[in-house]
């Protein structure tokens, strides 16, 4: 499945066509040092071996990762003795970032005089994993995770080498390419694991993803009372009853529980059924928790049916904790989408360079302190993930998000509340 010619490579367009480096490099054959810097399964490797062969150059593999000094001077006597018969060396190493400062600085004289040239490959930034001196003698090459059409095409190469497309149904196939998250390397595993047992009839998006998972373990809970007392506290706080609260409280105290598992799962419930109507009932429960460590039993466990109590009477949202499933479930379905360039942290001239941070709008210099700019990345639509409720607490909180609302989309805003 590697590629054998730059135009077997899927993604990395801006790379590899026209004018692109890598394209210039493999058309003339020079090739010179770079670094580069992606995210795992997105051509690293492959780009490396076709750079060794349109540069006629002796390709070297070698992981930073348990490789020090010895291994490079080695590599070096071998490129030289390569240079006095005419023949240059490529010098891949993964994940460079690997390298400790010292190991960097022993390529410094081999990539300066040419006995090798060096393709770093590396997943974190060059900019603090490589040091300036190394970085100054090689071309920074930024790869992409693969969007869906690449992968999408590497699934009908794969498909192809099987003798015929997997059975799936087109959504199952659609969460395929999901399951991928960019990563192409991922994607050949899946599809291989899919086509060493192949399914009786097409899997649908449910079946799929029980097949991907069916070697993780699982954890037995049944027929144990722990866990449906438990059950019975929580559900009976959500249900604002302090006295059956207090109740399943004491059974499982009396019965023997650990009070700091109860603690634990109260601070749950304050951040799960209270959130934002009443935030302080989490900092109670924390404080109940710290109390009761600080006490012991018996006379620490007034202080967790004091905040049992508290949580049963507080106003209950849940708004914060299913905006937290909505975002959780979102950033699972959109992969490793990267932040918009102009939010991105940006303290080297090489990120400058990128246009990381350009056009940032500082908020507190705005009107009201709301510029109203885009903060998810540029491939995902606005969402609105949290809703607030009408009580308690969050009724000011939801007046506030209704006015920035207006303010963004550039209708008239209410004025705020005192």
């Amino acid at each position: 499945m590697r590629p054998r010619t730059l135009a077997e490579l899927v993604g990395q367009e801006h790379l590899v066509k026209g004018a692109g480096p890598i394209a210039s490099m493999v058309s003339t054959g020079v090739v010179r040092s770079a670094i580069l810097w992606g995210p795992p399964g997105t051509g690293k490797t492959t780009i490396g071996r076709l750079l060794a062969a349109a540069g006629d150059l002796e390709l070297v593999q070698i992981s930073a990762v348990g490789q020090g000094v010895q291994t490079l001077r080695n590599a070096f006597a071998d490129a030289a003795a390569r240079r006095r018969e005419g023949r240059g060396t490529l010098l891949f190493v993964d994940e460079i970032h690997r390298f400790n400062r010292g190991q960097q600085d022993a390529l410094l004289p081999a990539v300066e005089d040419g006995t090798v040239t060096l393709i770093g490959a590396t997943t974190e930034n060059p900019s603090f994993e490589v040091g300036a001196a190394l970085l100054s003698r090689c071309r920074v090459l930024t790869l992409r995770r693969l969007e869906e059409q690449a992968l999408e095409e590497l699934l009908r190469r794969a498909e192809a080498r099987l003798g015929g497309p997997l059975a799936l149904q087109p959504e199952a196939r659609a969460a395929l390419l999901g399951m991928a998250d960019g990563d192409g390397r991922i994607l050949i595993n899946l599809v291989e694991d899919l086509g060493a047992d192949p399914p009786t009839a097409p899997l649908d998006r449910i079946a799929l993803r029980a097949r991907v998972q069916a070697r993780a373990l699982l954890y037995d809970r049944k027929g144990d009372q722990h866990y449906d007392l438990i059950s019975a506290l929580h559900k009976s706080v959500r249900g604002s009853d302090p006295d059956a609260s207090l109740y399943w409280l004491a059974r499982m105290l009396a019965a023997g529980e650990s009070p700091r598992y109860v603690g634990r799962r109260l601070i749950r419930m304050a951040a799960e059924d209270v959130g934002l109507a009443a935030p302080d009932v989490l900092v109670h429960a924390v404080a109940a928790f710290d109390a009761y460590e600080r006490l012991g039993s018996p006379e620490g466990e007034l202080a967790l049916a004091q905040v049992t109590i508290e949580l049963a009477c507080a106003p209950k949202s849940n708004a914060a904790y299913t905006a937290y499933k909505a975002a959780l479930d979102m950033a699972g379905s959109s992969g490793s989408l990267p932040p918009p360039l102009h939010i991105r942290n940006a303290p080297t001239a090489l990120m400058r360079d990128l246009g990381y941070g350009a056009g940032y709008a500082y908020d507190h210099d705005a009107p009201d302190a709301f510029s109203g700019q885009n903060y998810f990345p540029d491939e995902l639509p606005r969402q609105r993930l949290y809703r607030p409720t009408e009580r308690g607490q969050e009724r000011a909180i939801r007046e506030r998000l209704a006015r920035w609302e207006a303010l963004r989309s550039g209708r008239p805003a209410p004025p705020e509340s005192p």
